[in-house]
């Protein structure tokens, strides 16, 4: 019997929203039932310097929390773009803020999702929330993008004194899934 096993790489600059996506993405798969781990990264300038997180999603037991070849990439920046897309497992996917990144992949053997999140959130009126437009489209390519699971993750990831930010964050999530 093989355990399905999903590793997720986020990357960007601190101030992005990288570790609060990723929190998302390890909380919705808590939520149903899944072993977790979130593995947060940044370097010592935080705001600014870069960012990423590993989360990995099973079936089974999760034996290490490092991702090294992630099934999905997210880059949120050129940086995290030119650092990791080789190390994506042929036939994975990479998220790419295009937006903020021009170049095309160098990649042929993985799924390429271009998607102008900074600049949909700024017109959307949410302009620090282009993590979630990317997060929502994560999960509409996945076949994972459910409002119940949604809500239950994003009611564990923001907290109660933050409440106001629910809709906001639905409504990024909506946009990325419907991009």
């Amino acid at each position: 019997m093989s355990t399905a096993t999903k590793e997720f790489l986020f990357s960007g600059f601190g101030g992005q929203g990288i570790l609060f996506a990723g929190k998302f993405i390890a909380y919705k798969g808590l939520t149903e039932g899944k072993n977790v781990s979130w593995l947060p990264s940044y370097g010592p300038e935080m705001r600014g310097g870069t960012a990423s997180c590993g989360i990995i999603i099973s079936d089974g037991a999760v034996g290490s929390p490092i991702v090294a070849k992630p099934d999905i990439l997210v880059a949120m920046n050129l940086p995290s773009l030119d650092r990791y897309e080789s190390a994506v497992k042929k036939g994975g996917m990479i998220f790419y803020d295009s937006s903020l990144i021009e170049r095309p992949l160098t990649r042929t053997d993985v799924k390429a999702y271009a998607i102008p999140a900074t600049r949909l959130a700024g017109e959307n009126g949410f302009p620090t929330l282009g993590n979630m437009i990317l997060v929502g489209k994560i999960m509409a390519a996945l076949g994972e993008y459910n409002e119940e699971g949604v809500n239950a993750a994003l009611a564990k990831v923001i907290s109660a004194k933050r409440a106001d930010m629910l809709a906001v964050n639905y409504k990024a999530l909506e946009l990325g899934a419907n991009y």
